[in-house]
């Protein structure tokens, strides 16, 4: 990619699943030169996580997409050796190993950065590299758990609610992506050396939960789980249309809960003393509830959308991915976009993340097969001789 805003970066994306990888798929996306290493008999379980199709899986060509593969035992003597030589030329190591394991293998920061000193070495994992839970398996489901997000997510009287996708492994990959990037600008642009970036998945999410823990530090305040709703303002909540179909209603600014409750036939409301305020509505989010679920249980989708728009309220219909798919203002946005791949023909996945007017990400190729790119990285690269990689084949380490 010659005009990507990142082209010039080139990463090694040691990590597997998803926080890591999916940190190192955004910064490809955007032009970073990114070599995904994979053990050469114990692939990225991504490979086989999700639908397949024909016995491809199909979340690894979104998650490898914009990589070059390559295969590499980085347990064995030569194949540290090897990664030694690919980090030498990096500029940045993206690896969620647990704690210890990199520099058991002699493959440490310190050991990286004799080698090159302007290495940024990214470390996710699930407790961080110090503390009581350091050398503990980490993965997303255990941070939603940990970080309080379980425990407010779901119905008053109903258990505590897990997302059915990797929510704390896709906050932390976003954050560690934005961490990369900070830490190359403070090389690039300050003269700053490399550095390690120590990032825990238990935190990011944390951070998300907004004033909770200042909350519970200063007033005491344990938040329960309030299903739909919201503490800090109503209406809030999904209601269901007389179609069968269900939309989401968000009031947070005062100015659209005014006009919300006029639209449904109350604007009576507006003017107590309690409407003025979020928490003051919320106190009161059994009648606001009621005003507006009666009006839209009494109209179809369509009807109830398109009243809500003429009075510039904020409203959206609960969509499943068929309904994304054929929504306009997705496919005004290119969010799914097409690309060609080489086992499945055309395929529609997510777009880049942004837009960028000047320097647009792309995405250039799908996810590869383990080690496609061997041949490409270690002799168009390395300079190794068909001899070597013959050798390092018969050992085990590529």
């Amino acid at each position: 990619m010659s005009d990507g805003p990142l082209r010039g970066i080139s990463v090694l994306d040691c990590a597997t699943l998803f926080a890591g990888p999916l940190a190192a798929t955004v910064l490809g996306d955007f032009g970073a030169d990114v070599v995904k290493v994979e053990h050469p008999r114990k692939h990225d379980p991504a490979r086989t996580h999700g639908p397949a199709k024909d016995g491809i899986g199909l979340w690894w060509k979104s998650l490898a997409r914009n990589k070059h593969t390559v295969t590499i035992d980085l347990g064995t003597p030569s194949g540290a050796a090897l990664l030694r030589r690919l980090a030498a030329r990096a500029d940045v190591l993206i690896e969620n190993f647990r704690p210890g394991t990199l520099e058991r293998w002699g493959l440490g920061p310190d050991v990286l950065h004799e080698v090159n000193p302007r290495l940024i070495v990214a470390r996710v994992t699930g407790f961080g590299q110090f503390g009581p839970y350091a050398g503990r398996p980490g993965f997303g489901t255990l941070a939603e758990s940990m970080s309080g997000f379980a425990a407010v997510t779901g119905e008053p009287d109903g258990p505590p609610t897990l997302p059915p996708f990797g929510l704390a492994d896709g906050v932390a990959a976003l954050t560690l992506a934005g961490a990369v990037q900070t830490a190359l600008y403070h090389r690039d642009v300050h003269g700053g050396p490399g550095q390690v970036i120590d990032l825990a998945i238990i935190e990011p999410l944390l951070t998300l939960l907004g004033p909770q823990p200042m909350a519970y530090d200063q007033l005491g305040i344990v938040p329960e789980r309030t299903g739909n709703r919201s503490v800090n303002n109503a209406p809030r909540n999904t209601y269901r249309t007389r179609d069968g179909r269900w939309v989401a209603v968000s009031t947070s600014a005062q100015s659209v809960a005014e006009r919300v409750l006029t639209l449904v036939g109350h604007p009576e409301v507006s003017t107590e003393p309690w409407f003025a305020t979020g928490s003051g509505r919320a106190a009161h989010a059994d009648l606001l509830d009621r005003y507006v679920g009666d009006w839209i249980a009494g109209r179809d989708l369509t009807d109830v959308v398109d009243a809500f728009d003429r009075a510039h309220a904020a409203v959206a219909p609960v969509y499943d991915i068929r309904d994304v798919f054929s929504d306009p203002q997705y496919r005004a946005l290119d969010s799914l976009t097409t690309v060609e791949d080489d086992e499945l023909g055309p395929v529609r996945m997510q777009n880049v993340l942004f837009r960028l007017s000047h320097s647009p990400g792309a995405i250039r190729w799908t996810g590869r097969g383990p080690g496609a790119d061997n041949d490409a990285i270690f002799s168009g690269r390395l300079g190794i001789d068909a001899d070597e990689l013959a050798a390092l084949r018969e050992e085990g380490a590529i």
